[in-house]
């Protein structure tokens, strides 16, 4: 089984914000080939408070008690926080086999790191979800990054890191389109209750973003990152030389300069091979999760 962190910014279930993270655990937790050591909480789609309570929740409802919750600093303070402490703790028992997903800002790895020098060093691999190499353009519209953004030095450690790092930008994720169809079928399923609990929990971020920006529906942004863990063989490996700097980063932005020798060596995926696949796998993933009183 593939060890995995789950390090994010969850609020599925608040109004107005993404339901992603919660997605991508529910994938995480339904994955059989996944052993979900712990679940660190960091900013991004909304305060540490909010996402803190809002995990706890998700935690309720999936009647989740045998994976720790661990969290992180807030915006603006010490990043050494309680799931920085646990992202040392843990991959200093599993040196060298844990992969870190991470989703939201990149506090929590950089308070590891400042805890622990050698954290990166003892990590299998981190794959994140996050930058831009170019704007992002949904239907006319320019969509701002937000995860390597949010704390842009926190990011340029991560990045720079010497660590193995995959990183899913957002232009990969415009091919991972939940639609219509999409929730058709999770419509057309009510005997399933994790179905009918995502259903209930996302439709209206559904709406909201499908109004926003005029689409047939939203981006399941974080999920990608995920099914790259799992089936890396979906997606094209595409190592660039990244020389961003904290300025570059303040957007998010990673610059490519091959010729860069001191650059670093980062995979950026462009493409979802089989998107017919990758929607079976999160329904699959999903359909093995038990709700509570749904």
């Amino acid at each position: 089984m593939i060890k995995v962190i789950f390090d994010c910014d969850n609020t599925m279930g608040l109004p107005n914000k993404d339901v992603d993270d919660g997605l991508t655990f529910m994938y995480l937790i339904g994955n059989k080939a996944i052993d979900l050591l712990g679940i660190t909480t960091t900013f991004g789609n909304s305060n540490i408070e909010d996402v803190f309570a809002a995990t706890t929740k998700l935690f309720k409802d999936l009647n989740i008690t045998n994976i720790p919750l661990k969290k992180g600093s807030a915006k603006g303070s010490d990043r050494r926080s309680e799931a920085a402490k646990f992202l040392v703790d843990i991959v200093n028992k599993y040196p060298n086999e844990v992969t870190i997903l991470a989703t939201g800002s990149l506090s929590n790895l950089y308070g590891a790191y400042l805890l622990d020098n050698d954290f990166y060093k003892k990590i299998k691999e981190i794959v994140l979800m996050g930058g831009l190499t170019k704007p992002l353009i949904i239907n006319g519209k320019n969509l701002n990054e937000l995860n390597f953004s949010v704390d842009n030095e926190a990011s340029h450690n991560v990045l720079h890191s010497g660590a193995k790092v995959t990183t899913m930008t957002g232009h990969i994720c415009l091919q991972a389109e939940f639609k219509k169809e999409e929730y058709e079928r999770l419509m057309k399923n009510e005997d399933i209750p994790s179905y009918v609990y995502i259903k209930e929990n996302s439709y209206a971020w559904f709406e909201y973003f499908r109004e926003l920006f005029n689409t047939e529906g939203f981006f399941n942004w974080d999920i990608v990152s995920a099914i790259y863990i799992t089936n890396p063989e979906l997606f094209d490996d595409n190592f660039k030389s990244i020389v961003s700097d904290v300025e570059d980063l303040k957007t998010g932005f990673l610059r490519i300069d091959e010729s860069n020798e001191k650059g670093s060596k980062i995979n950026i995926p462009t493409m979802i091979k089989n998107v017919k696949l990758f929607n079976e796998l999160v329904f699959e993933a999903w359909s093995n999760v038990a709700v509570e009183n749904n």
